[in-house]
């Protein structure tokens, strides 16, 4: 989305524990950026990384105290809500993982955040600002991979355009889609 080139790894499970990977990572989770000689895990550290390197000045992640709150409290969210609700639904359902994960709280922490991002996406276009800033793209993907966990989104009308207005950002590349899984 700033038009920058990169070069896309995939890094399978069996790569995660090596010792090359656990020092980029060492908690083996993947995304990891590597910019030159900084080496950045984790998909928030990621976003943060870029708009302040690369867009200092622009609208992704604001400098003022009010705004930047904001965008913080929906990464937040990202990595809290969202992870344990749909990220965890969809990954149970696609991969059996986490291991020990309870499907039941999964689904009820991701009824209660939709319907949460229902109420305010309501009556803004966008989840931190007027514009879209990072924390849409953070809080973008499970959120519109939620049906592959079996969670539905069309009772959210307001997140499902909202999905649409961060897809028809200019540069915008989503994640490619799994099978949602039989009902």
């Amino acid at each position: 989305m700033l038009g920058l080139p990169f070069a896309y790894r995939e890094t399978p499970p069996a790569l995660r524990g090596t010792p090359a990977f656990l020092a980029m990572s060492p908690l083996g989770q993947v995304p990891v950026l590597q910019d030159g000689e900084a080496v950045i895990p984790d998909s928030a550290a990621i976003l943060v990384y870029l708009a302040k390197r690369y867009d200092a000045d622009g609208p992704w992640l604001p400098n003022a105290a009010g705004p930047a709150a904001a965008v913080q409290r929906w990464l937040s969210i990202a990595a809290g809500e969202l992870w344990h609700g749909p990220g965890t639904a969809r990954a149970l359902a696609i991969w059996g993982l986490p291991h020990g994960a309870d499907p039941v709280r999964a689904r009820a922490i991701a009824g209660r955040l939709l319907a949460f991002m229902e109420g305010h996406l309501a009556t803004r276009p966008f989840l931190a600002a007027g514009r879209p800033t990072v924390a849409d793209l953070a809080c973008y993907t499970y959120t519109a991979h939620a049906p592959e966990g079996g969670l539905a989104l069309e009772p959210y009308p307001a997140v499902r355009a909202w999905l649409a207005r961060v897809e028809a950002l200019p540069g915008f590349v989503p994640m490619a889609r799994s099978p949602v899984p039989a009902a």
